[in-house]
């Protein structure tokens, strides 16, 4: 860890895994920011071999020739033992974490685990251990945490109160996908993987409603829901699409209700949330609950018919460099944190990534979804 000349903080990463999520990934860090909070080297690859690792850079770095490239290896332990890697992004399948985070930690390196953090919260608890116990920085990679859509969420429900105390939520993450086409052994299929809608995308709609019902407070500052209801669809061992349904205390002493759904069957709609207050309320849109667009503030209540609606609604929108999805903010977010010497995040710090992987844990059991890692 080192800053820049102009005092920038500065990450050196190696990257495990050459799969979609760590292409999007490097692909956001290797574009030019003026606006950038740190500055980004890719020092290390670990891959299955070395053509499929050189491969990978080769078409990654075509619109990147003027960054340096990293170093290629046949293996996730060149990795940790390369002394030019500060940071290890783990973008491998969510059933090699465990295994991989704690192969990191103990190499020393600081980490970013791409979500979900883990199968379930006993491995996800075995991490936290190490890395408590190393004093090394470990975050789950919930991107979409560090989005400009949640600060300016907070302002709008939080602070100004614009559409008065959340009474309702609801949010819906589609993304389609024929499992009958895929192989057996697929991420999103295969028990063994953690496949499933739940764990790969319900992930963003629990993350969705549990900050805003539960007022911006995570981790063991997080309010526990007073009820936890859910349907999963299971075919062949995983959920192909799920329903959640988390209710919580309200100011006014009843309860705020929030409905989360996800699925493999269908593309989502491009309003993906509806947020409703005692005076007013907030449409989400964008490509996908994990790539939000922005949002829609309409204050007040509808009047009845006939008379007219006169209300106004204001829109925030979501400003990415273009070609980007903004994987960029967090890996800024984990460089600022560890320049301050941070071993956690305070947007999601690791008793946050504990709850949520209970949570998940709890739907799963409620509705008889268990993998082989549950057995251990």
């Amino acid at each position: 860890m080192t800053s820049s000349a102009d005092s920038l903080p500065h990450l050196r990463w190696g990257i495990l895994g050459t799969g979609w999520v760590s292409s999007m990934f490097l692909r956001d860090l290797l574009t030019t920011r003026p606006d950038a909070k740190a500055t980004h080297t890719i020092t290390a690859i670990g891959s299955s071999s070395i053509e499929k690792g050189t491969s990978f850079v080769e078409k990654l770095w075509e619109k990147a020739p003027d960054k340096p490239k990293p170093q290629v290896y046949a293996d996730y332990q060149g990795v940790y033992d390369d002394p030019n890697v500060d940071i290890v992004y783990v973008g491998t399948p969510h059933s090699l974490h465990r295994k991989n985070c704690l192969d990191a930690i103990a190499a020393g390196k600081h980490i970013l685990c791409e979500k979900p953090f883990t199968i379930n919260a006993k491995e996800a608890k075995d991490i936290v251990d190490a890395a408590r116990k190393k004093g090394v920085f470990v975050m789950e990679a919930a991107w979409v945490r560090f989005c400009s859509l949640f600060e300016a969420l907070h302002e709008q429900i939080i602070v100004k109160k614009s559409i008065g105390e959340v009474q309702r939520l609801s949010i819906d993450f589609g993304n389609k996908f024929d499992l009958s086409s895929l192989p057996d052994n697929h991420r999103l299929k295969d028990p063994a993987l953690g496949g499933g809608a739940l764990l790969d995308i319900g992930f963003y709609t629990l993350t969705f409603a549990s900050i805003i019902l539960g007022d911006w407070k995570v981790g063991k500052d997080h309010p526990k829901p007073t009820k936890v209801l859910s349907s999963l669809d299971i075919v062949d061992g995983i959920d192909a699409a799920n329903t959640v349904v988390l209710e919580y205390p309200s100011a006014n002493g009843g309860v705020k209700t929030g409905v989360c759904t996800s699925s493999f069957r269908y593309r989502g709609a491009d309003e993906f949330g509806y947020i409703q207050g005692t005076n007013g309320s907030i449409t989400l849109f964008g490509p996908a609950v994990s790539v939000p667009g922005g949002f829609r503030v309409t204050e007040g209540e509808r009047p009845g018919p006939p008379a007219a609606d006169t209300r106004t609604t204001r829109v925030f929108n979501v400003e990415r460099h273009e070609g980007t999805l903004g994987f960029y903010w967090e890996a800024d977010a984990v460089a600022r944190d560890i320049a301050k010497g941070k071993m956690e995040s305070d947007v999601v710090p690791l008793d946050e990534t504990l709850r949520l992987m209970e949570l998940m844990d709890e739907i799963r059991a409620a509705n008889g979804l268990k993998y082989p890692q549950d057995e251990n």
